[in-house]
């Protein structure tokens, strides 16, 4: 089915735009009077509505009408979170602001632990009806394609079931989730080998799985000194590489060196940054992963902020990702996060939106979203006003009038 919809006041085609760099607001290509003209799931046209009419008044197509102002940008993607998860993790949050430590807390009982413990308790069905659950809050906000990590099983079984949660969930929700494996999140305390012995039974025997079931196509790790070393996990990439998995990196959240595996690795996106120094800033900003910041850890947890601004001034891309988890980002609202990093780091609201679109594709490997033009994808936020800035300076507040995902109004 052909449709066309329009007029929009202000379309934001984010075209033309580098994958890498600083970026003026003068660099947007903002059409007036616009009109989106789509077939199925695809753009076929994205030019003046009134020209628009005209080249297709002969031809039986559905006629959207919008009545009243509205700007129309790519649906958000969410290159970066945890969705899939059982419990909550309220008590860290309150014991971390009454001046706990991370240690502390998870002494006590709190940490990444209390959620696998809290996500192996439930079913696949009742995980996937969860995830399903955030991922529709998620799309009611703009967010089209979201990115979902495991890594709250930490066992063979425990993390098909949370692949297998997430694919189910795929069919619930409108959204699109693109599934991430991170079994290497942390080494199981009820797990009596090495680290390294970890990472072996994981790559020899759930690498196959995620395979043959189709579970994902993406390996990410928790590069840290609570987690795994550089060294450790080198091996571990080497060999999801030989099997033709995609890679992602946590890396410098609290002590740098994952960027570093991240780019000799050659991983899609380097996740976190926030303790990355010149040293790491300049390394990424050189290659071709993707820097991926994660403004919600950052006013979860109380810590710095990715230094965004040094990175794309020296060359680099930014991405930004809700970090939408239980334990350090649970607020899960992506456009307010992208504006408080904006204020913090001074971003340009080119730099913000391209982050959350086309540079967010870039991240998790997509080349078919995150810009309005003819053959993309036809993902797109209508939002009620008639000046783009409106959209970061409502930090949030301001949300779409309307959701389209692959050409359906949501």
């Amino acid at each position: 089915m052909v449709k066309l919809i329009g007029p929009i006041t202000q379309l934001l085609t984010l075209n033309n735009l580098p994958v890498k760099g600083a970026l003026k607001d003068e660099q947007l290509e903002i059409l007036e009077d616009a009109g989106i003209l789509m077939e199925d799931e695809k753009i076929l046209e994205v030019a003046s509505f009134t020209e628009l009419l005209k080249k297709t008044k002969a031809h039986n197509i559905e006629i959207i009408e919008l009545e009243g102002e509205f700007v129309a940008l790519p649906g958000w993607i969410d290159c970066h979170t945890h969705i899939c998860f059982g419990g909550t993790r309220a008590r860290d949050f309150a014991m971390r602001n009454a001046g706990k430590t991370y240690l502390e807390i998870a002494e006590s009982g709190g940490g990444i632990w209390d959620t696998v413990t809290q996500t192996r308790k439930l079913t696949q069905v009742e995980l996937a009806e969860r995830t399903a659950k955030n991922a529709n809050r998620h799309l009611n906000e703009g967010v089209t394609t979201i990115e979902v990590k495991s890594g709250y099983g930490l066992t063979i079984d425990e993390e098909v079931k949370m692949l297998r949660a997430i694919k189910e969930a795929n069919k619930e929700t409108s959204a699109d989730l693109i599934s991430t494996c991170l079994a290497a999140h942390m080494k199981p305390r009820d797990f009596a080998g090495t680290n390294a012995e970890y990472l072996e039974l994981i790559s020899q025997e759930l690498f196959p799985i995620l395979k043959s079931e189709n579970l994902t196509n993406r390996i990410d790790s928790f590069i840290e000194k609570s987690a795994f070393s550089p060294e450790e996990i080198e091996s571990y990439y080497q060999k999801a590489i030989d099997l033709g998995f995609d890679l992602t990196v946590h890396a410098d959240q609290f002590t740098s060196g994952g960027s570093e595996v991240a780019v000799k690795f050659n991983a899609k996106s380097a996740d976190h940054l926030e303790a990355s120094t010149e040293k790491e800033i300049a390394i990424l900003a050189k290659s071709n992963t993707i820097p991926v910041a994660l403004p919600g850890a950052s006013i979860g947890l109380g810590c710095a902020f990715t230094p965004a601004r040094k990175i794309l001034d020296q060359g680099g891309s930014v991405a930004i990702g809700s970090d939408w988890n239980p334990g350090s980002a649970p607020m899960g609202d992506l456009v307010t996060q992208a504006a408080i990093l904006a204020t913090f780091e001074k971003l340009s609201t080119a730099e913000v939106l391209a982050a959350l679109t086309l540079r967010a594709a870039a991240a998790i490997g997509l080349k078919d979203r995150g810009i309005l033009k003819e053959g993309m994808m036809a993902d797109f936020n209508l939002f009620p006003t008639d000046n783009y800035q409106e959209i970061l300076y409502q930090q949030g507040k301001l949300k779409p009038a309307q959701v389209w995902k692959r050409g359906s109004k949501i």
